[in-house]
């Protein structure tokens, strides 16, 4: 009978397979940027670069009114216009479409004002202030705390949401939950809010609209009239031109509200006022306070319009391509470390395998 003797071998000897260290490479955390855990409800591509508001549907609407529109005009109505009247018609249209929608995405992918939410420790000082009642229970942080703006009172308002009181003209919006600065509005047409950063945007949109629109529908209406003195007549000049019937319709429906959105806004700017103040009526008289003016405004329309659409382009608060700090990324899913994974069987490796464990028999 043989008698075996076994030896007892030293894992440290074994060899590591290769792939166990790409494995532990892979599940080392990356760096994430601050735009990937925003609190408020936004959407971002290009790696932060652009933002938008989470309900931005209508904004693809906008743009396909707008490009269809003066698509139809520059294929059906220039061609015509040109030959009969001047070759200056395409290139204003040009120019004015250009401006149009450049303007609309500068809209719609600018951060209008966002203010960044108050940091826990900071949140945590703010709701310690105790109401001076002497009772021990807690209670809320107040609602309001008054400054005075050109010897005028001013009062700000808590966010609950974001832990903080808003600065002067800032409202919290309920779409974006976002405090943004100079609220305007949010502007669905847009995709975005209206605030201290995108303004001159937004005003330049829809004044080079009223523009636009108005160039078309005027064209549109002179292409037409040249083509019923023809002996053809204004319906037979319709039935044959269905594509300048489709501007005239889109156009007529449309420029109405467009030129009293600029005249409503070119008001609002050279009193220096937003739409949220004239919508609740913050500066109006029938408040019936004595000093109830606007303090914002600086009394001269030319200065106004120059402060609110002139002004230096103030920077970005919310620094949504920073990187967040070690301590703050979220834990990434749990993965067992300890074992390697499995690797396919081989006979060779097996047999080098077996080969370490020093086997000897004798007979």
């Amino acid at each position: 009978m043989k008698n075996c003797e076994y030896q007892q071998i030293d894992p440290r000897g074994l060899s590591t397979p290769s792939s166990t260290q790409p494995y532990t490479e892979n599940n080392v955390q990356r760096p994430r940027r601050k735009w990937e855990v925003f609190p408020g409800k936004n959407r971002f591509y290009c790696d932060g670069r652009i933002i938008l508001a989470r309900q931005s549907g209508i904004l693809p609407l906008t743009l396909g009114l707008i490009i269809v529109t003066s698509g139809l005009f520059f294929a059906f109505d220039c061609p015509f216009l040109v030959t009969h009247l001047t070759v200056c018609i395409p290139v204003i249209g040009g120019v004015l479409f250009v401006f149009v929608v450049t303007s609309l995405l500068q809209t719609s992918f600018t951060d209008p004002g966002i203010l960044p939410r108050t940091l826990p420790d900071e949140a945590a000082d703010i709701e310690k202030q105790i109401d001076t009642s002497g009772s021990s229970t807690y209670h809320p942080p107040p609602r309001t705390k008054e400054i005075l703006i050109n010897q005028q009172v001013v009062k700000l308002k808590y966010c609950f949401t974001c832990k903080m009181f808003r600065p002067p003209r800032t409202s919290h919006c309920s779409m974006c939950d976002n405090c943004v600065e100079r609220f305007d509005h949010h502007c669905p047409w847009v995709g975005n809010c209206v605030g201290k950063r995108n303004y001159r945007f937004f005003y330049s949109f829809i004044v080079s609209l009223s523009f636009h629109t108005t160039f078309i529908f005027g064209c549109v209406v002179t292409h037409l009239t040249l083509r019923s003195q023809g002996g053809n007549g204004l319906v037979l000049a319709l039935q044959e031109n269905p594509a300048s019937v489709v501007e005239l319709v889109i156009c007529f429906f449309s420029i109405w509200s467009i030129l009293g959105l600029s005249g409503f806004h070119t008001y609002l700017v050279a009193f220096n006022l937003t739409t949220n103040e004239d919508i609740k009526g913050s500066w109006s008289s029938k408040r019936g306070a004595e000093d109830s003016g606007n303090p914002y405004t600086y009394d001269n329309i030319f200065t106004n319009c120059c402060a609110t659409l002139c002004g230096p382009m103030p920077p970005s608060l919310i620094d949504r391509r920073g990187f967040l700090p070690p301590e703050n990324i979220p834990p990434a899913v749990a993965v067992d470390m300890g074992r390697p994974p499995f690797l396919a069987k081989n006979d060779t490796n097996m047999e080098e395998n077996c080969q370490g464990f020093a086997l000897s028999c004798t007979a």
